[in-house]
């Protein structure tokens, strides 16, 4: 036995939340293994609607346990209210969420360092969230952080103000809310005492040397991998599925199956290459259609067609075994599908992922004809369009991976398994 993991080959937003909470019952664990409350992964069923930032995505179903791994940086005060919301919603989450006691925590003046970082940077701004993502992760790596594990610490108080007086020293405003910032977090922490604080590395190797079944859930994608992605437009972790063996704790030769999600064209929220960005009419209908917004920030997103050199390299990287094709029902009123087969720059042309991309890159497309019929009802394979089997079979021989799901609306009923 040992671990899936399931992530996204985009730069985000792929649809992940909603594949997990399907495959969730053929899980017993879902452990979120990197990323934070950057997060928004949305889930619908049965009239709900629900966005998760930092809990995993099976925390609805029952008799599954959910973790928050080592790799997965907290923000107390946003994942109070999240188990709270859940709270509301009959959801026992006390008994189904342990927390890594090597889980960094976000503190109130990390989001001030990203909101000054970001500030500074003008026109050059990677597109942060603002949740301090990037700053929890330089005083991880920095050996400054502090750690849930520390919350039970006699020493606590003494660990934070420490981190919060070095904060100070590199801020030139402190906002004038930061004393109710300061009281909301705290009080946050003592919520979080109410859960399990786990050594999740044991934890999680130790059910799978019973047999249990785990799913590893990634955040963000791989495009936004802080080594592989479209640096320095990038998140903060590692995004890839070596993201779980240090996210987790778990050895690579207890990785199993690799799950990929992508969407059935392209989106990215924020800064950065963008090589089959739509500025155009056809970009602001798959936007409208798609709903394609931030679930965390509201920010609207980038549209344009699939690009399968980017896609190509994903899978590359992640070692990706089989597929999940989200969002077909978006391209449903679409005459013609386009399809990025190469790059070209400067007049030559590639079929890969180069060092860098930017303005100079052109994509190189290939036509399909759209099915232009309406799929988000269809729940048998054998029902879909043929103009839609076909964009399915040829992103097949072109990415020599199965496409295993194809998701054709929102709701946990709206996909079809291959």
């Amino acid at each position: 036995m040992g671990a899936d993991v399931l992530l996204g080959l985009q730069w985000g937003d792929e649809g992940k939340g909603k594949i997990v909470d399907v495959l969730t019952p053929k899980y017993d664990i879902i452990a979120r293994f990197q990323g934070g409350p950057n997060a928004g992964h949305t889930l619908e069923f049965e009239g709900i609607k629900h966005v998760l930032h930092t809990i995993p995505s099976g925390i609805f179903r029952e008799n599954v346990i959910n973790i928050i791994g080592n790799g997965v940086v907290i923000d107390p005060i946003i994942l109070k209210q999240e188990i709270e919301e859940l709270e509301k919603l009959n959801v026992d989450v006390t008994k189904k969420l342990l927390i890594s006691k090597k889980a960094h925590l976000i503190l109130p003046t990390h989001k001030l360092l990203d909101k000054a970082s970001e500030k500074a940077k003008g026109k050059l701004k990677i597109g942060s969230t603002l949740k301090g993502i990037g700053p929890t992760y330089m005083d991880k790596t920095g050996r400054n952080g502090l750690r849930v594990g520390d919350i039970l610490s006699v020493n606590f108080s003494e660990k934070f103000l420490r981190l919060k007086d070095k904060h100070f020293q590199l801020l030139n405003d402190i906002e004038d809310d930061y004393a109710q910032m300061e009281k909301e977090f705290l009080e946050s922490i003592e919520f979080l005492k109410r859960f399990e604080h786990i050594d999740s590395e044991h934890y999680i190797n130790n059910a799978i040397k019973n047999g249990k079944k785990v799913l590893a859930e990634g955040a963000q994608g791989t495009l936004l991998d802080i080594d592989f992605g479209t640096y320095p437009f990038v998140t903060s972790s590692n995004t890839i599925s070596a993201g779980t063996c240090t996210g987790m704790g778990v050895a690579p030769n207890k990785i199993n199956n690799i799950i990929g999600i992508f969407k059935a064209y392209c989106t990215r929220v924020g800064s950065g290459p963008f090589p089959t960005e739509l500025n155009d009419d056809t970009g602001q209908k798959m936007r409208d259609i798609g709903h394609e917004y931030g679930a965390t920030t509201g920010r609207e997103r980038r549209c344009g067609w699939i690009d399968l050199p980017a896609l190509k390299y994903a899978i590359m990287i992640n070692g990706v075994t089989e597929l999940c094709m989200m969002k077909a029902d978006v391209l449903d009123s679409f005459e013609e599908i386009k399809v990025c087969t190469h790059y070209k720059i400067n007049g030559e042309e590639f079929d890969y992922f180069p060092f860098e991309i930017g303005k100079e890159t052109t994509p190189v497309y290939k036509s399909l004809k759209g099915w232009n019929t309406d799929i988000t009802n269809l729940v048998d394979q054998n029902n879909l369009p043929k103009e839609l089997l076909d964009y399915i079979h040829f992103l097949e021989a072109e990415l020599e991976v199965p496409i295993k799901i194809v998701s054709v609306g929102p709701n946990r009923s709206a996909t079809i398994e291959r």
